[in-house]
């Protein structure tokens, strides 16, 4: 059974830090790309960054370019997204996917449950 969980989330001071994980479990995450994505109150999703199955290779949306780092650790079959120098316009709810393109079939995605990251004094 394939799973997805975030966890890391929570309340953090403005300049702060936080890291979050997002464990696979049913599945062998080395197969997939990585993306985290993040959802505020009345907003819609935005995907922030993504990090490749292949070569590593990464991508970041330019509101978190160079705070944010994604990873991936495909020994524990975990990826990652430190979040530096955090902002309250950071506040949302962060989601954890996971893409394998799976040939006629196309393009599959996994989500997980989310976990809230609020950014406040």
């Amino acid at each position: 059974q394939l799973q997805l969980v975030e966890s890391g989330g929570g309340l953090v001071q403005p300049g702060g830090s936080l890291r979050l994980s997002c464990a696979a479990s049913g599945f062998t995450l080395a197969d997939y790309a990585i993306g985290w994505f993040r959802q505020a109150p009345g907003k819609e999703r935005e995907g922030i960054s993504c990090i490749s199955s292949s070569d590593d290779s990464t991508r970041y949306a330019d509101s978190v370019k160079g705070r944010f780092t994604i990873s991936r650790d495909n020994a524990k079959n975990t990826g990652y997204l430190q979040m530096n120098s955090l902002k309250p316009e950071d506040t949302a709810v962060y989601y954890c996917n996971a893409r394998i393109y799976r040939g006629t079939q196309g393009i599959w995605d996994y989500w997980g449950q989310g976990t809230q990251v609020t950014v406040s004094s």
